[in-house]
């Protein structure tokens, strides 16, 4: 078994980020890590969207991210520290579209070791030198300078290592153009390490310690250090030199210290927390990430706390004397990874779970009524200030970037009958999750719904000159043009649309076609004739000859070509007078004209050169417009069934600007055929000869395709409509061809207003409705249902399709412990305050208990270790609506949900849930636990309470087992069976090594996952009602989830992003008897302590994401079956069989030749990546493989040249192989 991996949706949660003009333009860019992905985004200074413009796999793990530019340089290049054991800067290309690797240094071994460099980066904020440094020991840095060439290089690296010494945080030190400084929070551990009481160990401090890079001896010197009251988590550079006093901020636990060298004493000011936190009161506070925003008259930062509540902080000078700290509450938002300030007032928050935002910073909240905290005000050691939270002030949330990370369970089924499955992923953490049902399309965002008077047959946008503005039309649609059976309707574009008289089109008659002609001209093509509208009204018009009738036309800005009845041609071209000529002959086609189309004027040229003409005869001629042979035939395709449209794109190029300074972009010619029969064809048209070739066919739904074309993000592209809408187009060199998740639309057209400046206007049955589709490169679009706590599984009801989700969170209380300790506090308030103040008291008291901030955005009160709230939820997966809900009590927390029917039950089904009580984590202990049993009536609408049976262990996994149940209860295995009381324990294996994570069941046979001993087959025999262990595996895996294939096969995957799938031997006997007697001798007890037999790896791949749920099914309706995984960073991927040897073969070719011409970004070897933990077997890397097409042109022809194939064919089969089981 071979298989094939292909990336649906990159993982969604971000690690870092950082800010910076990377294209070397003025435009703020954002770069991101995924953990094992790069990617540029661009927010839109004026709509405030955020555009990716760059994603790169670079297969290894990016532990650390800095911006850095050299002084007086106007561009930010990329430093990635990563599990390569190389530093490695990056310089973002905009002209290609990509990043490009400028320096590469070796330093140390591969992988996240832990005195290897590259957990921490620090880069001097004049960018003269950045430093590298380990967890443990080891610093390197690098000077930075630039050649006579203007090119940037990097010296030879300076050690700065110190044994017995632990990292937390580096930061480079703004001191102006003295020599580059960096600041350091260490622990040195050698004493803790020699002395054997323990005592050392207690006293350690952390100490804050400055090194300094010497620039004239070239040599890195310690030059400070000094130890720490409180223990800091990490360091804020405070700007230096021209621009302010220099030195770090210190974040610890309560705290925030102002420090810096000389005379300069300590300023230290505690971290303000909310007033009547629900939280534990003894827990201390800390401040989790900044951003900090510099402008040349003045600094700030913004902090934000664990809770998720920024401050702004200042800090108030006295000639280069840091005097005081000053806080203010600034705003509420999800708890960030990495927030950034840019240039532009947006602050980019990248969230640690769920969706990331991009707010406009409104205001700098100087001016309002908020307090303002300062290490001046006098306040007893270990007191702190307080404040209050509130909803959004200062921030306004413009765009939201969608992510699923973590996803924690998902399953694929069709359940809203849809023909295409749809996954049903379980997504977020604590308050902020939710349910997300993910569908295969674009997301379209509705921007207008009208109702016609009449049902229409067509509709087009057409600009127009718009008199001394500007040499070219103006950007934005004048008119809407809609046609009908016996009328056209013309509707201007304004503020509103409305329905306009004088714009010299024919409104007694349906129309074909209608463009803007030249710079200021209208035509419109109706089936008597053509009208030619002049910008001063005037009108010419063609008629038809005798009784012949237009029946399908083509236009562009200089060309109108009409097919008359009987198959001829007439072409019309626009003079430099602006008068339309007739060409002197006509052109008789052999069969009728079905359809046609011209490709748009391309800039600075007289004409289009090709006429794509679609006959009834089947075939597609492509006819030549150039004076030299004009409609002479060029080529021709036969196609397998009857045209319906033809649409000739320019699409896939780089955006390119000419000397006019006129966007356009240098793509290929693409001729789109839409069939009848619902294939849709794309064939390259050669812009010289006019051949066609290199045909890609794509079946879209049951109705005959028409094509549109649309512009997206600067770009032609093609919207298809069939029984569903698709849309075909060019996104990071890749082509997509994806459905929208909209209902069926009959004609389109594009649509450019202010508001949408990339509309597209469309008509469905009787309305008109203007569409946007913003979500570009997204493969799914997805409806989100809020949930309560963490959702850890779900099962799907087999009758009603309802889902039973079990949703637990730890350090959280439940709803009625939280009111309870709301009321407490309350009366307390009231105590605590003395006589004439009790009125106040009880005011505010009340306003206490009344307020309600949604704890998805203001977090829920953490409540302390082992406090544990728990729900299950019965719901609609359709709607997402709850149908029932139950809460557990505090400290309960489910584990695992089963749905079943007991054989001595009949038909009735019950929910099974295993509960832990009292559970503490580390150091482990458990007070025992619970199986609670429900029946589901009201048509699986209700959970009915039957009983509770008490076990030992936690339950945390339970599975149907012939018309029985079994349960894994810590590491024993049972099967139990319903009572009236309780469930009725039938069967016992003790066997299992450490602590079962999951049950799978196949006929007699029970696949136990171990959470740390990977698979142990067991036999259940039915006469002795024994459970026998028979086979294991010989690797340990710490397996988080598996998924049958077959009788005897087993996929798995495990916590540190492995997939593994294991395979009994054919020989395999579950025939085996255990030993009751005893009296085998120990050795004969099998092999390595576990079964007698083994089983057999068949694959091994490591993801580098740890991946929590896998099925095997269909994605796509008339597909082939796929092993489907979602990964904890928001990821889903598949892995697909391949069906031959000879793809095989080629692709294996093709990822060969990719290692070695297309190395990774970061410097990570490929293959030792993929085999982190077990040599990958049997697995090729599609997302290595799809890289191809992002190469350049040259080494692509290299490639496949030595694949015997050209480069379209491979990537043809890059393309099929992902078309056939995905998207």
């Amino acid at each position: 078994m071979f298989l094939y991996n292909l990336t649906l949706q990159r993982a969604t949660g971000i690690s870092f980020a950082i800010h910076g003009n990377f294209s070397g333009t003025k435009q703020q860019e954002i770069v991101v890590s995924r953990g094992k992905i790069l990617e540029l985004l661009r927010p839109d200074p004026n709509t405030g969207k955020v555009h990716t413009l760059l994603t790169v796999e670079v297969f290894g793990v990016i532990r650390s991210l800095m911006a850095f530019r050299l002084t007086g340089g106007t561009k930010d290049y990329i430093v990635v520290g990563s599990d390569s054991g190389r530093i490695v800067i990056l310089e973002y290309q905009p002209s290609k579209n990509m990043f490009e690797k400028i320096h590469q240094e070796t330093f140390g071994k591969s992988g996240c070791r832990r005195i290897v460099p590259g957990q921490f980066l620090a880069v001097d904020p004049k960018g003269r030198a950045v430093m590298i440094s380990a967890i443990e020991k080891q610093k390197l840095v690098y000077i930075l300078n630039r050649d006579a060439a203007a090119r940037l290089t990097i010296s030879s690296p300076l050690e700065a290592h110190k044994a017995n010494t632990l990292v937390y945080h580096v930061v480079g030190v703004d001191v102006g153009f003295e020599n580059p400084m960096f600041a350091c929070l260490e622990m040195d551990y050698e004493e803790a390490d020699n002395d054997p009481t323990g005592e050392a160990a207690a006293n350690t401090q952390q100490t804050l310690t400055f090194y300094e890079l010497d620039l004239g001896l070239n040599h890195v010197v310690r030059k400070y250090s000094e130890p720490l009251e409180e223990h800091g988590n990490f360091l804020i550079t405070v700007p230096g030199g021209s621009d302010g006093p220099s030195g770090v901020l210190i974040c610890s636990e309560n705290y925030i210290t102002y420090k810096n060298f000389g005379d300069q004493p300590d300023i230290r000011c505690p971290i303000p927390r909310r007033r009547n936190d629900l939280d534990d009161p003894e827990r201390g506070m800390i401040f989790v990430c900044s951003a900090t925003h510099k402008t040349k008259s003045m600094f700030f930062f913004l902090a934000q706390t664990e809770q998720g509540d920024i401050f702004k902080i200042t800090l108030e000078t006295d000639e280069d004397m840091v005097t005081e700290i000053r806080l203010k509450y600034f705003d509420t938002v999800p708890v960030a990874a990495a927030m950034c300030v840019l240039k532009t007032g947006f602050l980019f928050v990248a969230s640690e779970f769920g969706n990331h935002y991009l707010y406009q910073i409104a205001h700098l909240g100087d001016d309002d009524e908020e307090p303002e905290f300062s290490s001046a005000m006098p306040l007893e050691e270990g007191d702190t200030f307080f404040f209050q939270p509130r909803p959004l002030k200062n921030l306004v949330l413009v765009d939201e970037l969608d992510s699923l990370s973590p996803i924690l369970f998902c399953q694929i089924a069709d359940l809203a009958n849809e023909d295409t499955p749809q996954l049903y992923v379980a997504c977020g953490r604590g308050p902020r999750s939710s349910l997300r049902v993910l569908r295969h399309g674009l997301e379209v965002s509705e921007m207008a719904v009208s109702e016609l008077p009449g049902n229409p047959n067509a509709v087009w946008t057409v600009r127009r000159h718009i008199e001394g503005k500007q040499l070219f039309p103006n950007e934005f649609d004048a008119y809407i043009i809609v046609s009908f059976v016996n009328a056209t309707l013309v509707l201007s574009i304004g503020e509103t649309v409305e329905e306009v008289t004088d714009s010299g089109f024919l409104g007694t008659t349906p129309t074909l076609s209608c463009s803007l002609l030249g710079d200021d001209a209208l035509v419109q093509v109706y089936p008597d004739g053509i009208r030619h509208i002049r910008a001063d009204k005037r009108v010419n018009e063609w008629k038809t000859p005798g009784k012949k009738t237009i029946v399908k036309c083509a236009v562009n800005q200089r060309q109108v070509v009409i097919a008359l009845t009987g198959g001829e041609l007439v072409y019309f071209e626009m003079d430099p007078s602006g008068q339309l000529n007739e060409y002197t002959e006509r052109k008789e086609m052999s069969a009728d004209v079905v359809c046609m189309s011209l490709a748009n004027v391309p800039p600075g040229e007289q004409r289009s050169r090709f006429l794509a003409v679609g006959l009834v005869d089947n075939t597609v001629r492509i006819i030549s417009l150039d004076p030299s042979d004009c409609l002479q035939p060029l080529s021709m395709q036969a196609l397998p069934a009857q045209p319906e449209s033809l649409c000739i794109v320019e699409m896939g190029g780089t955006e390119k600007q000419d000397e006019l300074g006129e966007r356009g972009s240098i793509g290929f010619l693409y001729l789109n055929i839409g069939l009848q029969n619902g294939v849709l064809l794309r064939t390259v048209l050669d812009p010289v000869t006019g051949d066609l070739s290199d045909t890609r066919t794509r079946y879209l739904g049951s109705r005959p395709v028409k094509l549109f074309r649309v512009r997206m993000q600067g770009q032609e592209a093609v919207l298809a409509m069939s029984s569903r809408s698709w849309l075909s187009y060019s996104y990071q060199s890749r082509f997509h061809l994806t459905p929208l998740s909209y209902e069926t639309l009959e004609f389109a057209s594009g649509f450019a207003s202010e508001q949408c400046p990339e509309g597209i206007v469309a008509i469905s049955t009787n309305t008109l409705r203007i569409l946007a589709l913003e979500k570009l490169g997204a493969v799914f679009n997805q409806v989100a249902f809020p949930l309560q706590y963490t959702p850890r599984k779900f099962v799907i009801h087999p009758e009603s399709n309802n889902l039973i989700i079990i949703e637990t969170d730890h350090n959280a209380y439940t709803e009625a412990t939280k009111a309870q300790r709301k009321q407490q506090m309350a009366e307390e308030m009231v105590e605590a305050a003395g006589e004439d103040e009790r009125e106040l008291a009880a005011e505010m008291a009340a306003a206490f208990l009344n307020e309600n901030l949604p704890e998805s955005i203001f977090g829920a009160p953490k409540a302390g270790n082992g406090q544990w709230a728990s729900v299950i939820r019965v719901m609609n997966p359709i709607q997402g609506n709850t149908l029932d809900l139950v809460q557990l009590e505090q400290n309960e927390a489910a584990f695992s949900v089963a749905v079943c029917r007991f054989s001595n039950t009949g038909e009735d089904w019950y929910v099974l849930v295993g509960v832990a009580k009292d559970l503490i984590l580390n150091p482990r202990s458990v007070a025992g636990g619970f199986v609670y049993t429900y029946k589901l009536v009201n048509n699986g609408e209700k959970l009915e309470f039957l009983h509770k049976t008490p076990v030992e262990e936690v339950p945390a996994a339970i599975a149907p087992f012939q018309g029985r149940v079994l349960i894994g209860v810590g590491k024993l295995l049972r099967v139990y069976d319903l009572g009236k009381k309780k469930l009725l324990r039938k069967c016992e294996n003790k066997h299992i090594a450490n602590y079962i994570s999951g049950i799978q069941t196949i006929g007699h046979r029970v696949i136990v996952s171990d959470v740390q001993e990977s698979f142990i087959w067991v036999r259940y025999k039915r006469n002795e009602n024994q459970l026998i262990i028979f086979a294991d595996d010989t690797y340990p895996r710490w397996v988080t989830t598996a998924s049958l294939l077959d009788y005897d096969t087993v996929a798995g995957a495990d916590k540190f992003g492995n997939i593994c799938v294991v395979r009994l031997p054919p020989n395999t006997n579950d025939e085996v008897d255990e030993d009751p007697t005893g009296n085998k001798a120990l050795w004969d007890r099998g092999l390595l302590n576990g079964a007698s037999q083994k089983a057999e790896v068949i694959m091994n791949y490591h993801v580098g994401e740890t991946v929590l749920s896998l099925q095997k099914t269909t994605l796509i309706p008339g597909g082939s079956e796929s092993l489907v995984y979602t990964t904890l960073s928001g990821g889903i991927g598949i892995l697909v069989p391949f069906t031959s040897h000879e793809d095989h073969d080629f692709f294996q070719h093709v990822e060969m030749h990719l290692r070695s011409e297309h190395p990774p970004l970061c410097g990570r070897d490929h293959l030792s990546f993929r085999s982190y933990y077990f040599p990958v077997k049997n697995v090729i890397d599609g997302d290595l493989c799809e890289q191809f097409n992002s190469m350049e042109p040259n080494k692509q022809k290299n490639v496949s040249e030595e694949l015997d194939r050209t480069p379209p064919e491979v990537s043809k089969k890059l393309e099929d192989i992902r078309t056939r089981y995905a998207f």
